[in-house]
């Protein structure tokens, strides 16, 4: 027997204020143990997919079901408590506060300090430069090091599935090979990873499942293996002609 799906969106249908649709009817499932990532231009609605997702923003039609139960109208905080945490792509760090601090910011929804500081060693751990870094300021970090310090700050709340919103968007070549591999770790420790990502080469070496994401619809799913094969996404994505 399989497990059922962590996540699904059933026609999801979304936008801002009172402007047009961005998602126009998405639909996708997301299994336990996967590495899934979102391919799909600019403005295609991949970033407005996982704020849905996230419950930073309502759906205007559709279901988003967590292990098939409706997660409709939970706020923010009430989807971290499902275990569903975005590091989100502008990194949303705290500037003037200490690497320590901003992953206790992490754990807030504790009450016990002394398992938020067991957190915080698990956290770092898993980051060793952040251990390193655990007194300066966050803006003092390099890109590569925020993007680790946002990873890490939502791992405080020991998420089952972790969305990220290009992780290595901004990053020198050497730090997103360090994201990525830390990505498949987070992954083997037991977290569902679910990314949106720029980089298609880099995040379908190692994701077991993709979409395509294009004006608002999925156009096309796959194993990460046949998306890398298929002749329209080595044209479109990869670099191919």
């Amino acid at each position: 027997m399989t497990n059922p799906p962590i996540l699904e969106a059933q026609g999801i249908k979304a936008g801002y204020g009172r402007g047009p649709d961005i998602l126009n009817g998405a639909n996708l499932t997301v299994n336990p143990g996967q590495i899934l990532c979102i391919i799909g231009p600019n403005g295609a609605g991949k970033s407005t997919l996982l704020k849905t997702i996230a419950g930073l923003l309502k759906a205007r039609e559709g279901k988003i079901l967590r292990d098939g139960r409706s997660m409709e109208g939970l706020r923010p905080d009430q989807v971290i408590k499902h275990g569903i945490c975005l590091v989100p792509q502008e990194r949303a760090l705290f500037p003037t506060m200490t690497v320590r601090e901003n992953l206790r910011m992490g754990g807030y929804a504790l009450e016990n300090q002394n398992l938020i500081d067991e957190r915080i060693e698990d956290v770092m751990a898993t980051f060793p430069v952040l251990k390193e870094r655990s007194g300066q300021f966050a803006r003092s970090l390099s890109g590569g090091e925020q993007q680790m310090l946002a990873m890490a700050r939502a791992l405080m709340s020991r998420p089952t599935l972790l969305l990220m919103d290009e992780p290595s968007m901004g990053l020198s070549p050497l730090f997103v090979q360090q994201v990525f591999s830390i990505i498949q770790e987070i992954n083997e420790q037991g977290t569902t990873n679910f990314m949106v990502e720029q980089n298609a080469n880099m995040a379908l070496s190692i994701a077991d499942y993709g979409y395509v994401l294009q004006t608002g619809e999925i156009v096309l799913s796959e194993t990460a293996h046949n998306l890398r094969d298929n002749k329209m996404m080595r044209q479109a994505y990869l670099g191919e002609t």
